[in-house]
Protein backbone atom coordinates (compact mmCIF):
# COMPACT_ATOMS: atom_id res chain seq x y z
CA UNK A 1 0.00 0.00 0.00
CA UNK A 2 1.52 3.24 -1.45
CA UNK A 3 1.72 6.08 2.03
CA UNK A 4 -0.94 8.18 -0.31
CA UNK A 5 -3.54 7.37 -2.66
CA UNK A 6 -2.09 8.11 -6.86
CA UNK A 7 -4.79 10.58 -7.11
CA UNK A 8 -2.71 12.95 -4.24
CA UNK A 9 0.30 12.59 -6.34
CA UNK A 10 -1.41 13.56 -9.57
CA UNK A 11 -3.17 16.43 -7.67
CA UNK A 12 -0.02 17.77 -6.60
CA UNK A 13 1.38 17.26 -10.22
CA UNK A 14 -1.47 19.28 -11.64
CA UNK A 15 -0.91 22.03 -8.55
CA UNK A 16 2.63 22.43 -9.43
CA UNK A 17 2.37 22.84 -13.05
CA UNK A 18 -0.70 24.94 -12.53
CA UNK A 19 -0.06 28.98 -13.91
CA UNK A 20 -0.78 30.32 -9.95
CA UNK A 21 1.17 28.01 -8.57
CA UNK A 22 4.25 28.61 -11.54
CA UNK A 23 4.39 32.41 -10.82
CA UNK A 24 3.99 32.63 -7.13
CA UNK A 25 6.90 30.22 -7.22
CA UNK A 26 9.10 32.03 -9.80
CA UNK A 27 8.12 35.28 -7.85
CA UNK A 28 9.44 33.27 -4.68
CA UNK A 29 12.46 31.79 -5.11
CA UNK A 30 13.23 33.39 -8.52
CA UNK A 31 12.74 29.88 -10.71
CA UNK A 32 10.16 27.90 -12.10
CA UNK A 33 8.80 24.83 -10.29
CA UNK A 34 10.39 21.83 -11.07
CA UNK A 35 7.21 19.55 -10.93
CA UNK A 36 8.78 15.56 -12.68
CA UNK A 37 9.30 14.34 -8.91
CA UNK A 38 5.77 14.05 -8.29
CA UNK A 39 4.94 13.19 -11.81
CA UNK A 40 7.68 10.48 -11.07
CA UNK A 41 5.78 9.29 -7.97
CA UNK A 42 2.51 9.41 -9.46
CA UNK A 43 3.65 6.69 -12.22
CA UNK A 44 5.77 4.45 -9.71
CA UNK A 45 2.48 4.44 -7.65
CA UNK A 46 0.12 3.18 -10.51
CA UNK A 47 3.10 0.96 -11.35
CA UNK A 48 2.40 -0.39 -7.75
CA UNK A 49 -0.97 -0.72 -8.52
CA UNK A 50 -0.58 -2.76 -11.27
CA UNK A 51 2.36 -4.82 -10.85
CA UNK A 52 2.78 -5.00 -7.45
CA UNK A 53 6.32 -5.39 -7.93
CA UNK A 54 9.14 -4.80 -5.21
CA UNK A 55 11.23 -2.46 -7.65
CA UNK A 56 7.80 -0.31 -7.90
CA UNK A 57 7.92 -0.11 -4.31
CA UNK A 58 11.36 1.33 -4.19
CA UNK A 59 11.12 5.30 -5.47
CA UNK A 60 14.45 6.02 -7.78
CA UNK A 61 16.78 8.36 -5.57
CA UNK A 62 16.97 12.02 -6.81
CA UNK A 63 19.88 12.88 -8.89
CA UNK A 64 21.97 15.30 -7.58
CA UNK A 65 25.26 16.67 -9.28
CA UNK A 66 28.38 15.22 -8.81
CA UNK A 67 30.02 18.67 -7.47
CA UNK A 68 28.66 19.96 -3.86
CA UNK A 69 29.18 23.39 -4.72
CA UNK A 70 25.76 23.09 -7.78
CA UNK A 71 24.03 22.10 -4.94
CA UNK A 72 24.21 25.57 -3.34
CA UNK A 73 24.93 28.60 -4.78
CA UNK A 74 26.05 30.73 -2.50
CA UNK A 75 29.15 28.56 -2.26
CA UNK A 76 29.80 29.41 -5.43
CA UNK A 77 30.16 33.56 -4.65
CA UNK A 78 26.59 34.33 -5.72
CA UNK A 79 25.01 36.86 -3.38
CA UNK A 80 21.65 36.34 -1.53
CA UNK A 81 18.85 37.81 -3.58
CA UNK A 82 17.85 40.59 -0.75
CA UNK A 83 21.58 42.51 -1.07
CA UNK A 84 20.96 46.25 -0.40
CA UNK A 85 18.12 45.92 1.83
CA UNK A 86 19.67 46.14 5.02
CA UNK A 87 23.22 47.41 6.13
CA UNK A 88 25.15 45.28 8.20
CA UNK A 89 26.72 46.53 11.73
CA UNK A 90 29.75 45.55 12.86
CA UNK A 91 28.72 47.04 16.69
CA UNK A 92 25.21 48.48 18.11
CA UNK A 93 24.59 51.61 17.73
CA UNK A 94 26.30 54.01 20.57
CA UNK A 95 22.75 55.28 22.05
CA UNK A 96 20.84 51.91 21.82
CA UNK A 97 19.88 51.40 25.58
CA UNK A 98 17.93 54.79 25.28
CA UNK A 99 14.23 55.01 25.49
CA UNK A 100 12.38 55.36 21.76
CA UNK A 101 10.81 58.53 20.71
Amino acid sequence: QPPRSCEDYWGEWKHCRGLRHAFHHYYAHGQLPECGRWREDYEACRAWERDRTAAAQVPAPLPLPADPRLRRPRLLGQKPRSRGMWKLRKSPPPDWYLPLD
